[in-house]
């Protein structure tokens, strides 16, 4: 099978421009689903940082990961294009159904749809937590890990800290937690063959 880099990655941007009602939360899943399961264009691994890379900057975290996508997949064109093919298609229609916005923000059935496809969101942002928090009890330990889970739940929901600032403070920590893992089990064993000696 021949290999369409700007095809496929336009067609995977518009469909996730297009499915992801709702806006950032629900179109992470969606460009998961293309770019690590669907095309393999990256791992979860991967996917995992430039999520959290993306959610510490300004802006729609969507097109900032389709830009990455894009920027990875084809250089700087590669970047536009998805980023363009991501929010072309849904300007386009806003511009079209403006028109009509007053008509249609009583409709039971534009109501309806939206009822309808929420518990569907809230699926796959809970799949996707769910396979996040398993990599991050796998990565640092359960007790690390879940002493991170409450620590970020209490101060995104208790605190009502910036997720960006939270990000930034757990990347930072993140950067230094190997080194300083290797460097405690190190001090451990020195003093467990020392008090043996």
């Amino acid at each position: 099978m021949k290999n369409h880099p700007y095809r496929d990655m336009t067609a995977a941007m518009v469909r996730t421009g297009i499915l992801g009602f709702g806006g950032g939360p629900s179109v992470i899943p969606l460009i998961r689903h293309e770019a690590v399961n669907k095309y393999k264009w990256i791992d979860d691994d991967e996917f995992g940082e430039i999520l959290a890379i993306a959610n510490a900057l300004p802006g729609p975290i969507a097109t900032k990961m389709a830009a990455y996508l894009g920027f990875k997949l084809k250089g700087t064109l590669g970047a536009i294009v998805a980023i363009l093919a991501h929010i072309l298609p849904t300007c386009l229609a806003m511009v079209g159904l403006f028109a009509a916005v007053n008509v249609l923000s009583h409709s039971a059935i534009v109501a309806g749809m939206i009822g309808a496809v929420t518990p569907v969101i809230a699926v796959m942002l809970g799949i996707m937590a769910y396979e996040f928090g398993q990599k991050a009890l796998k990565g640092f330990g359960w007790v690390t890990g879940i002493l991170f889970f409450i620590i970020a739940f209490i101060g995104l929901q208790t605190l009502q800290i910036n997720p960006g600032l939270v990000i930034i403070i757990f990347l930072a920590y993140g950067a230094f937690h190997f080194k300083l893992k290797d460097k405690i089990t190190n001090k451990h064993s020195k003093d467990k063959g020392m008090s043996a000696s």
